[in-house]
């Protein structure tokens, strides 16, 4: 984004649809329950869980491949094989959006902690990631239409357990 209001020219047109929709469910929850504190204490709020299941299944759909171009190097670290990771990508417009998100900090702080990472140590991300791999038919890296319509179900675990 460099400036407001470009990002209708970065996101891919489906993957800011299925986000705004799911914003919008958000919004919809929140006028139907109110948000407290329960007897005092706070608890993580179903409103919120959605919020931030929709993000990250977002990320798992557009970079969660990126362990498949991930190679060894002589000292023992990874690197991730950029070019190759962006062209498995088969949505031009995904492929676009990956060129432009690439070159920011937060994918390179991404990718930067994924290559330093010892093999096996695995976060939430990982873990959704893979199982997000194992759905895949072999050779297909994107998921833009499974993505858009999982958005709409339930999540297979709540994040607050995957922590």
């Amino acid at each position: 984004v460099l400036q407001m209001e470009d990002e209708d020219s970065i996101l891919p047109r489906k993957l800011q649809a299925a986000l705004e929709h799911i914003l919008e469910q958000r919004n919809e929850l929140a006028s139907d329950k109110e948000e407290g504190p329960v007897n005092g204490k706070q608890e993580t709020s179903p409103l919120n869980e959605v919020v931030s299941e929709a993000f990250v299944r977002f990320f798992v759909e557009i970079v969660g491949h990126y362990s498949l171009f991930l190679t060894p190097t002589e000292r023992e670290e990874r690197t991730l094989q950029r070019e190759a990771f962006r062209k498995s990508v088969s949505s031009k417009s995904l492929r676009r959006f990956l060129e432009v998100f690439m070159e920011t900090q937060m994918f390179g702080g991404f990718i930067q902690e994924r290559e330093l990472r010892k093999q096996g140590v695995r976060g939430l991300f990982e873990v959704r990631a893979q199982e997000y791999l194992e759905t895949l038919p072999s050779g297909e890296q994107s998921g833009v239409n499974r993505f858009l319509k999982g958005l709409g179900k339930e999540p297979a675990k709540p994040l607050s357990s995957q922590e």
